[in-house]
């Protein structure tokens, strides 16, 4: 049951800090690094290829064909926010375009992740405001119909609460939960040590046969190999 004609205006945000060293990462590293949990489906993809986005969460659950309630969230973002928008069912209609980007940035936003259309994008790029939508579509919105803000909303299969961050780039979008952040930030450093250091081994020659010893694991499953 969805939670209607509400906005939370107090949300709880994780340490600045740490959600700047989590901005650092890629999103295959975070997703690995939170137990591969925390990915949204691949369907949501950038508007322009350059857009990456990291950070805390204002949530808003939209109604199809409506855009109202990102007008309303546009108030409660603070610096470095990121919207991350659901909808009630299934649309692809340009809930956001360059004049609610404008409106966002010039309220400090970082971007928008929805799972909706989004039109103006040669503006988007140019404003290098990203966006990761469902789909591009140049099909406007009404204003008619109430959705919430600053609720947990489902956003592309992924459980999105306030305060959440989200992180976004060309492999995908991922939410980590306001409480992991700072685990998830020294998961991710020690994976990427770990990725470093296997990457000097390739560059040797080596190979990942040997460096991962699946040798004798191939053996036993009955690999052969015939001249």
């Amino acid at each position: 049951m969805f939670d209607l004609g509400v906005v939370h205006t107090k949300t709880q945000r994780p340490d600045p800090e740490h959600v700047e060293r989590l901005s650092a990462f890629g999103v295959a590293t975070i997703h690995e690094a939170l137990g591969r949990v925390g990915l949204m489906r691949p369907y949501i993809r950038p508007v322009y290829s350059s857009a990456k986005l990291c950070g805390p969460v204002i949530t808003v659950l939209l109604q199809p064909g409506d855009n109202w309630m990102l007008h309303v969230a546009a108030e409660q973002v603070q610096e470095g926010d990121v919207i991350v928008a659901g909808c009630t069912t299934e649309s692809d209609d340009g809930f956001f375009g360059e004049l609610l980007a404008t409106s966002i940035r010039a309220r400090g936003g970082r971007g928008l992740v929805i799972d909706g259309g989004c039109r103006d994008t040669a503006e988007l790029e140019d404003l290098d405001f990203p966006v990761f939508s469902r789909a591009i579509n140049a099909k406007g919105t009404v204003k008619a119909t109430l959705g919430s803000v600053n609720v947990p909303v489902v956003c592309a299969n992924a459980l999105v609460h306030p305060g959440d961050v989200v992180v976004a780039d060309h492999d995908g979008v991922v939410v980590v939960p306001r409480d992991r952040v700072a685990d998830v930030v020294h998961a991710a450093q020690r994976r990427e040590d770990n990725e470093e250091a296997k990457r000097q081994q390739f560059r040797q020659g080596q190979l990942g046969l040997d460096i991962y010893s699946m040798r004798d694991s191939l053996q036993n499953t009955g690999l052969k190999y015939l001249d």
